[in-house]
């Protein structure tokens, strides 16, 4: 795993370590504060209570097994084949707790999944997705935040929009970033109200889910609330806004490795020694907020469930590539609602899953994970092939693109080789990114250029996310635009 065996800061295997070492020794007034005991330049915690609530119990688990595991001061830097068993453990549980269990579920109560074959192939192509598999245990990351907010996209499928509030209320006090999600679930239930009514049951559901969504925080922060302070020092520690707007990149060296707008232009443009850090916090909310506004809107005046999967996907993938302090993993945010609309879009869907692994791949060398890559991204691709045939759902009804092909009028012809070009643009794609991993794996860039594949990967990963989010918006907005041929269409 990355940074195993270095000094000073060890790897992300060390911040879950540390985490359980820091929760289980100190009293939770101290978690979060700088002391002589809890240094936040070495792991502090930067992630919200029901992260540190659940470090709080593999330690107890830990000390069980193996004090030196969670000893205070003495087990930094531990590494142990036992316990390295234990954190694998700790992130597999997870998984088969909250995450697999949701994506089964989700899958067998899909309509278009009519048999259990169907819902089972669905369910194995979510699960094989290469991404999430060379993260989570790559990086000891856990998958809880993910999974409570399938949940919730699961409880509303069914119209339990109380549930669904309060399952996507832990995936936000889980992790911070699961507000690339938030005004999806947002403008979709609050257009539900609208629906229903604001004078009568609108109303009704709308103090219902604000008041759910006022309590499921409050338990959640609870032992926080003592005063005012604490809850601040919670909020600075999840939001360092004066980090400034390339920090989350921690393991990149100048340019950074993200393949966001950001990063991309600042191998043109040197972003950080033209604006200020206050400056760049108000550009980049300002593009992200116009690029998320058609979505939002759209949802808000039209719900539906469709319409909150496919924006649950433009949102986020927005968010990545304007937003500020963006990560590598952070595209795992975009992936994962991509997953719920493979059954729909499966030939797309499968394109995006594979830029977002490759978006990866310096992370993933750094880690020793090229075999790994290899392996799993070819199983995905070889899976998603034979169940979906997607090389056959290429045509414009197949991308969900024919109401906006209607709308072209004259230029509706063109739209007769679609499937054609868009089979070939694929097969380019494929290929630039299958000579792209060797030559970043095999070849020693110039000595002039010791970044140029990590940037190469990051600008041509980039360029493929700005041509999706535009897909996805001609999606969402034509449906909406075009609702009387699309009933004709269905």
């Amino acid at each position: 795993f990355l940074g195993a065996g270095k000094p000073p800061m060890y790897g992300d295997y060390e911040a879950q370590r540390h985490w359980q070492e820091v929760t289980y020794n100190l009293p939770i007034r101290q978690w979060y504060f700088n002391t002589s005991d809890n240094n936040l330049l070495y792991w502090g915690l930067d992630y919200p209570p029901l992260t540190a609530y659940h470090s709080f119990v593999c330690a107890y688990i830990a000390k069980l097994i193996n004090p030196d595991w969670v000893a205070l001061h003495t087990s930094r830097g531990y590494e142990s084949q036992p316990h390295k068993l234990f954190m694998r453990t700790t992130v597999f549980v997870a998984d088969l707790l909250i995450y697999i269990p949701a994506v089964i579920l989700y899958c067998f109560s899909l309509k278009e999944t009519s048999t259990k074959k169907k819902a089972s192939i669905c369910a194995l192509c979510i699960l094989l997705y290469p991404g999430l598999i060379l993260i989570d245990h790559g990086h000891f990351q856990y998958p809880l935040s993910l999974g409570f907010a399938l949940w919730g996209v699961l409880y509303l499928s069914y119209d339990w929009d109380l549930l669904g509030s309060v399952a996507f209320c832990l995936a936000i006090n889980y992790k911070q970033m699961e507000l690339y999600h938030s005004l999806p679930f947002f403008c979709y239930l609050l257009g539900k109200c609208f629906k229903k009514g604001l004078k009568g049951k609108g109303l009704a559901l709308l103090i219902k889910i604000a008041g759910t969504v006022v309590v499921s925080f409050a338990v959640c922060w609870l032992p926080f609330c003592t005063d005012m302070e604490q809850i601040m020092q919670v909020l600075r520690r999840l939001f360092p806004i004066d980090r400034g707007l390339f920090e989350a990149c921690m393991f990149s060296s100048p340019p950074p490795h993200l393949a966001n707008i950001w990063c991309s232009l600042s191998v043109l443009i040197k972003i950080k020694n033209i604006v200020s850090p206050q400056t760049q916090l108000k550009l980049s909310f300002a593009v992200t907020f116009l690029s998320l506004l058609p979505t939002c809107i759209k949802l808000t005046v039209q719900p539906s469930l469709r319409g909150f999967k496919f924006a649950l996907v433009s949102c986020a993938l927005s968010f990545f590539l304007f937003s500020f302090q963006v990560h590598e993993k952070s595209i795992l945010l975009v992936s994962v609602p991509v997953c719920l609309i493979i059954n729909e879009i499966p030939f797309m869907a499968t394109w995006f899953l594979l830029v977002s692994t490759f978006s990866m791949l310096p992370l993933l060398l750094k880690d020793g994970l090229l075999l790994a890559y290899a392996v799993t991204t070819l199983a995905f691709l070889s899976v998603c092939v034979a169940s979906f045939s997607i090389f056959e759902k290429t045509s414009a009804e197949d991308l969900q693109l024919k109401p906006f092909s209607l709308s072209l009028k004259g230029y509706v012809s063109w739209f007769k080789s679609f499937p054609k070009i868009v089979r070939s643009l694929f097969l380019l794609s494929v290929t630039l990114m299958g000579v792209l991993s060797v030559m970043s794996a095999a070849l020693h860039p110039p000595q002039r250029l010791p970044d140029l594949f990590p940037v190469a990967v990051s600008v041509i990963s980039c360029l493929h996310f700005l041509l999706f989010l535009v897909y996805f918006n001609v999606v969402i907005v034509w449906d909406s635009k075009n609702s009387r041929s699309q009933k004709k269409i269905s």
